[in-house]
């Protein structure tokens, strides 16, 4: 069984393409036009063993919301595809990443109900570097889950950098979710009373 998803947006903003393996090595490559973003895209596939593939042409000319947004809901529906019926996957998980000062606690569960709780530290700088609102993150995972169907929980409940705040997110969030796909043995079919997710 291959757990792939393939993706392909097109709009009068960007054009979008992702490419998900979840069986993979974590072999990443990214390109969206927004150098932050693409970094943040490099930890999820490399710390979740995901093979992935983003490229993405938006009109940085207005700004990079549409980029940032439409990629994110491209990565959730390619994901959402990747897993399948979701038979024999652990479905919960959580992880909890540090990077120098910050800390970053994410839960999730690939539950087939997109949810999200996001909770960062005030006072964040509003940008990093020249392209990413800090803003954006929150924005990431609402698209990311509402096309996933996951409920995802994030908490940092300390920091000081904004690269290091949202990297260790990214980070977590690829931890969590890698445990989240795995296989478990103990787990027959559906893991779920009601026989979906």
């Amino acid at each position: 069984m291959t757990r792939k998803g393939r993706v392909e947006r097109g709009t009068k903003e960007t054009q979008v393409l992702v490419e998900i393996d979840l069986d993979g090595t974590g072999q990443v490559d990214v390109a969206t036009g927004v150098g932050f973003f693409d970094h943040m895209l490099a930890q999820l596939g490399k710390h979740g063993s995901f093979d992935l593939t983003v490229k993405t042409a938006g009109d940085l000319h207005i700004d990079s919301h549409h980029t940032i947004e439409d990629t994110a809901i491209a990565l959730g529906q390619a994901f959402r595809e990747a897993l399948g019926d979701k038979s024999g996957i652990r479905r919960f998980a959580d992880a909890s990443i540090p990077l120098d000062e910050a800390l970053a606690q994410v839960t999730v569960d690939v539950s087939g109900r997109p949810y999200l709780v996001h909770v960062e530290p005030e006072g964040m700088a509003p940008m990093i570097g020249p392209e990413y609102d800090t803003t954006m993150t929150r924005h990431v995972f609402e698209s990311f889950v509402s096309n996933a169907q996951v409920a995802l929980h994030v908490h940092v409940p300390y920091g000081r950098n904004a690269h290091h705040i949202v990297e260790a997110q990214f980070k977590a969030l690829a931890r969590a979710l890698r445990d989240a796909v795995a296989f478990d043995p103990k787990v027959h079919g559906i893991p779920s009373t009601k026989g979906a997710l």
